[in-house]
C-alpha cells in the first residue's frame, strides 16, 4: 500500500498537477482578498500591475524557456550545463535591458503615468524583476530537468507566504497597496534567496555557456518568445484594452474577476501541458513521431474530458463563485450594466476549447516548428485585439469582449490542426479513443490502491 502510495505521488504529472494546485489556490484565495478588501480603484491598479508584470515576464523568460526544455531533455551533461548557464545569462541580459526601458518610459512621460492605472507596474515592477529572476529562472530549468518536486517547493513557498501575509493584511494590519505591492516584493526576495542557496537557479554556470549554445537558444526563441508574450496577451489584452476605453476602472474589476474564476480550469491544464511538453519534444528529437502522435491524443483527450465537467458545474453555480471570490458587491445594481455572471457563463465555454487549443501549440514546438506555432498565435492575437475593440468602443458590451474570446481560440484550434496534420495525423476520434482509455486506466489504479487499503486494513 505505501509502496502504491508513494509511487503516485512521486509520478510526474501528479507533483506537476500538485504544483499548479498550490499556486492556482494560494492565488485565487489571495485575489479574493484583495477584490475584497480594496476599493475599486486600488483593485483595478493591482490587476493592471499583475497583468503588465506578467506580459513582461513572458518577455524576459520566454526567450530561452521552450528552448531549454526541449534541448535540455536529450542533452549531455556538459551540454546541460552550458544550456543552464546560456539561458541565466540570456535571463539576465534580457531583465537589465527590460527595466532600463521601463524605468525611461517612467521618466518621460512621469506626469501621464501618475494619472493612469498604471502607476505602480512602472513604480514598483523594476524592483520586483531583480528579485524574483533566481526563483523564476530556477522554475525553467527544474521544469526542463522535469524535477516536480522541487518546482513545487518554490512554489509553495513564494505563493504561501504572500498568501499569509494578504490574510494578516486583512485580519489586522490593512496596508495601503504600496505596501500589498512591498510585501509582495520581499515575499519574491525570500523565495530567490531559497533557490540561490539550492543552486537551483543557474547562474554559477554562466561562466560554462559556450557562444554555439547562446546562439542556439537565441534562434529557438525568437519565434518561442514571441508565442509566449502572445499567448499571455491573449489572456491580458481583454483587461488591457477594457482598461484604455470608455467602460472604465469598474469593467476592469468586473472582467478580471470573470477570468479569475475561469483560471480555475486552468490548473490541469498548465500542469499536463508542463510534463508533455518535454516528454513528447524527447520523442520528436529522437524520431519517434508516433509516440509524439499518441502524447497528443492522449493529454488532449484527458484534459478535454476534464474540461467539459468542470465548465459545466462552473457554468451552472457562476453567481455562487462570483460571490465566493469578491461577495455580492460586484452583483448590486450599480455594476447592472455589465451581467458579471453571463461573463462568467460565456468564458466557461472558452475552457471547454483550451486542452485542444493550447496542446497544438505544444505539439508544434516539440516537432521544433515554433515558426508555425508563433504565426498561429500572432493570428489569433489579431482576432482578439480586433474582436476586442470593436466590442469597447463599438457596441460598449463586455460580453462581446468574452465572445472575442471564442472565436480566437476556434481560429487557433483550426491553424495548429492543419499544420500538425502535415506532420502526423490527429483526430477527434483519436482524442476521444485516448481520453477514454486515460480514465479507464485511472480507475483501474483507483481500484488497486483500494483493494490494498482494506487487504491492510484487514491485517490491522
Amino acid at each position: 500500500m505505501n509502496a502504491i502510495f508513494l509511487k503516485i505521488i512521486k509520478e510526474d504529472n501528479f507533483l506537476s498537477l500538485a504544483g499548479n494546485i498550490v499556486i492556482a489556490a494560494m492565488g485565487f484565495m489571495g485575489f479574493a482578498l484583495l477584490a475584497r478588501v480594496l476599493e475599486i480603484n486600488a483593485f483595478a491598479q493591482w490587476v493592471l500591475f499583475i497583468s503588465g508584470g506578467s506580459l513582461v515576464e513572458m518577455l524576459r523568460f520566454g526567450i530561452t524557456n521552450n528552448g531549454l526544455v526541449r534541448f535540455l531533455s536529450g542533452a549531455s551533461k556538459n551540454d546541460r550545463d552550458q544550456l543552464i548557464g546560456a539561458n541565466a545569462l540570456i535571463s539576465l541580459i534580457a531583465t537589465v535591458f527590460i527595466v532600463i526601458i521601463i524605468v525611461a518610459i517612467r521618466h518621460v512621460f512621469n506626469a501621464s503615468i501618475s494619472e493612469s492605472g498604471y502607476v505602480l507596474f512602472f513604480a514598483w515592477y523594476p524592483v520586483l524583476a531583480f528579485v524574483n529572476l533566481p526563483w523564476n529562472n530556477a522554475l525553467v530549468v527544474l521544469q526542463a530537468k522535469m524535477e516536480y518536486g522541487k518546482i513545487l517547493i518554490i512554489k509553495t513557498i513564494n505563493s504561501g507566504l504572500f498568501f499569509l501575509f494578504l490574510v494578516l493584511n486583512s485580519l489586522w494590519l490593512e496596508l495601503s497597496i504600496e505596501w500589498l505591492v512591498s510585501g509582495l516584493i520581499v515575499v519574491n526576495l525570500i523565495s530567490s534567496t531559497v533557490c540561490i542557496l539550492k543552486n537551483w537557479d543557474g547562474f554559477k554556470l554562466i561562466l560554462k555557456t559556450k557562444k554555439a549554445t547562446t546562439k542556439m537558444l537565441l534562434n529557438f526563441g525568437k519565434y518561442s518568445t514571441f508565442t509566449l508574450i502572445g499567448t499571455n496577451l491573449l489572456r491580458n489584452a481583454d483587461v488591457i484594452i477594457i482598461s484604455i476605453s470608455p467602460l472604465g476602472n469598474a469593467a476592469v474589476a468586473l472582467f478580471s474577476i470573470a477570468l479569475k474564476l475561469t483560471e480555475l480550469q486552468q490548473i490541469p491544464l498548465r500542469s499536463f501541458t508542463a510534463t508533455a511538453f518535454p516528454k513528447m519534444s524527447k520523442a520528436s528529437l529522437e524520431g519517434r513521431i508516433k509516440d509524439v502522435q499518441h502524447l497528443f491524443h492522449v493529454y488532449s483527450g484527458a484534459l478535454t474530458y476534464l474540461f467539459v465537467f468542470m465548465s459545466l458545474f462552473t457554468f451552472i453555480f457562476a453567481e455562487e463563485f462570483v460571490m465566493l471570490i469578491s461577495g455580492d458587491q460586484y452583483l448590486s445594481p450599480n455594476y447592472s450594466d455589465f451581467n458579471i455572471v453571463t461573463l462568467v457563463r460565456i468564458l466557461t465555454v472558452y475552457g471547454v476549447l483550451l486542452p485542444i487549443d493550447r496542446m497544438t501549440g505544444i505539439g508544434l514546438d516539440s516537432i521544433n516548428k515554433p515558426n508555425i506555432n508563433a504565426l498561429k498565435v500572432l493570428i489569433m492575437l489579431t482576432a482578439n485585439i480586433v474582436g476586442d475593440l470593436i466590442a469597447v468602443y463599438l457596441f460598449e458590451s463586455l460580453n462581446l469582449v468574452a465572445l472575442s474570446t471564442l472565436v480566437f481560440t476556434c481560429i487557433g484550434i483550426g491553424i495548429g490542426s492543419f499544420f500538425l496534420n502535415q506532420q502526423f495525423k490527429i483526430s477527434l476520434a483519436g482524442i476521444v479513443k485516448n481520453g477514454n482509455r486515460f480514465y479507464k486506466n485511472l480507475w483501474v489504479k483507483a481500484q488497486v490502491i483500494c483493494n490494498a487499503f482494506e487487504i491492510s486494513n484487514s491485517k490491522i
